[in-house]
């Protein structure tokens, strides 16, 4: 017997186009939960990468509907990642959903500059950051 979310599933997949959402962070334990989260409870198609700089190729090429990005990463870290972003306009319209640690440290006026709409302090529950992502979606 098919389950009702399931048949949910099945029927937002044919009627509702997927959004596409960019996860980068340098932990592949991150991106594996939240992706898989995003993909089984929000329907949305995930995209990754392990770095701001892969990051910058995946907006590129694929166009992300949404980003939620991890601040500290090595190499080039999430505001570096932030300010090379916007400095292309065409990416300027991208909302950008944090998760980091550090979100007592941050300044959520200058990141509102740079296109954050959220910032969730890691630990974060699941199902608050499939609420979050929905909000920025809509």
């Amino acid at each position: 017997m098919v389950s009702i979310a399931k048949q949910y599933r099945s029927y937002r997949k044919a009627v509702v186009p997927s959004k596409q959402i960019l996860i980068i962070d340098d932990e592949a334990d991150n991106r594996m939960v939240i992706g898989c989260c995003l993909e089984d409870l929000g329907g949305w198609q995930v995209l990754e990468a392990a770095s701001g700089e892969e990051g910058l190729l995946e907006v590129q090429t694929r166009k992300p509907d949404a980003i939620i990005l991890d601040i500290e990463m090595g190499g080039m870290n999430g505001i570096e990642f932030l300010q090379r972003l916007r400095a292309n306009p065409e990416h300027q319209k991208i909302p950008v959903v944090l998760l980091t640690v550090i979100a007592d440290l941050l300044d959520p006026q200058e990141l509102s500059k740079l296109g954050v709409v959220k910032i969730l302090a890691k630990p974060f529950k699941l199902s608050a950051l499939i609420t979050q992502i929905a909000e920025v979606l809509e």
